[in-house]
């Protein structure tokens, strides 16, 4: 009881961004100041062959995944149509129950334009108040549908909206309202195939804004950012003979958020909560996007720690079977998980299966020792499927 009750108290301070007195020891740029946002299981990677690359997704080969990190892709998939659902445990070696299911698909329209949709629903188990028989399940879930399009042979753009809900009292705090909020990322892809040598490779690069939209409240005075995000990724994939192909994937992303002002040395605390009121929480989101290029405290440094990093590599054979492998980096200032990832998979006609392993490099990793699987479906193999069978 007290261990679920614990952990649903942390993962409100975590998603709060709250206002917090912090006296620093020498100088309030030394403090560890990460970036905040509601809505944390927006953040997280859905998909297991996503996770087994290290947390990338942006410009990889465009699948049924890229609905979360890139929906420009889909225009560009072999397939007619798809769907996949994922279940990612979270914290899993503390507790159970804390998981994220995720499902999502897409059509294409023609030859150039294709329709999708995704549904994420992240629940938090069933949490026993402190003191109380009352069990409570908080749970937050988000809903999206995107259009994308090809604009020439080699590049796509696409556009999504997305409704969002979070619900972290299980309506059993009256102070603690449910609360929602709406947004749209904007996407760009562009590949085009390369000789090294005698080899004809594939470059390709993507582009993705996420959550642009509004702020979210919980029924205090004050509404909280969203992860708006940016990613910006590059992706070679080098055929080695017929059978045998091998890509290599980097990646970078940034919260588009501001980051929370400190308070002075000096500073009284009546003093620094007027100007955490007019500085962080009045701000509209937009606003918070283009200040969030340049308000760290830590000056230039602190904008680049801001920056997480992934690398991820794919072995693929006969398109058929899957070996990755990746490396995820943020800086310590903004929170250091740093981490390892496995992953695998095989492909049937109708039927692929990932599975993807985290194996943190610094503590604190809520998805150490994470095991998470996806199960894809490909329409065009259940449709031959079911032709064979008639004939």
């Amino acid at each position: 009881m007290y261990k679920t009750t614990y952990l649903l108290s942390l993962f409100v301070a975590l998603t709060f961004a709250s206002a917090r007195s912090a006296k620093a020891e020498d100088d309030t740029r030394d403090q560890f100041n990460p970036v905040q946002t509601a809505v944390v299981s927006q953040s997280i990677a859905s998909d297991a062959r996503a996770a087994g690359l290290g947390d990338i997704g942006v410009s990889t080969e465009p699948d049924v995944y890229s609905q979360a990190w890139n929906p420009a892709k889909y225009p560009f998939t072999i397939s007619r149509a798809g769907f996949a659902v994922s279940y990612t445990p979270w914290l899993r070696y503390l507790t159970d129950g804390i998981a994220l299911i995720n499902a999502q698909g897409y059509y294409r329209l023609g030859d150039y334009q294709a329709l999708s949709a995704s549904v994420r629903y992240f629940t938090l188990g069933d949490v026993t108040v402190s003191g109380t028989d009352y069990t409570v399940n908080p749970y937050e879930f988000g809903v999206d549908l995107a259009y994308s399009r090809m604009l020439s042979e080699r590049f796509s753009a696409a556009i999504a909206l997305r409704y969002m809900y979070s619900d972290l009292s299980g309506h059993y705090d009256d102070n603690t309202t449910p609360g929602s909020a709406f947004a749209a990322d904007i996407a760009m892809y562009w590949n085009n195939y390369l000789f090294l040598g005698r080899r004809e490779c594939n470059l390709a690069w993507g582009l993705n804004i996420s959550n642009i939209g509004t702020k979210i409240n919980y029924g205090s005075d004050y509404s909280y950012f969203i992860p708006t995000t940016l990613r910006l990724g590059i992706n070679l994939s080098v055929p080695l003979n017929e059978f045998n192909r091998f890509s290599i994937s980097a990646e970078a992303d940034k919260l588009l958020v501001p980051s929370l002002p400190l308070q002075g040395e000096d500073e009284l605390y009546e003093d620094y909560q007027e100007r955490l009121r007019e500085d962080y929480y009045d701000k509209s989101s937009i606003a918070g996007i283009f200040t969030s290029f340049g308000d760290s405290e830590r000056g230039f440094k602190g904008e680049m720690e801001e920056i997480r990093f992934g690398l991820g590599a794919e072995y693929v054979y006969n398109d058929k079977f899957f070996l990755r492998a990746g490396y995820h980096h943020e800086s310590p200032m903004q929170g250091n998980r740093k981490y390892a990832t496995f992953g695998a998979g095989f492909k049937l006609n109708v039927l692929a299966v990932d599975a993807s392993y985290c194996c943190a490099t610094t503590a604190g990793n809520p998805l150490d020792q994470t095991l998470r699987v996806s199960l894809m479906f490909d329409f065009d193999g259940i449709q031959e499927l079911v032709g064979r069978r008639r004939r």
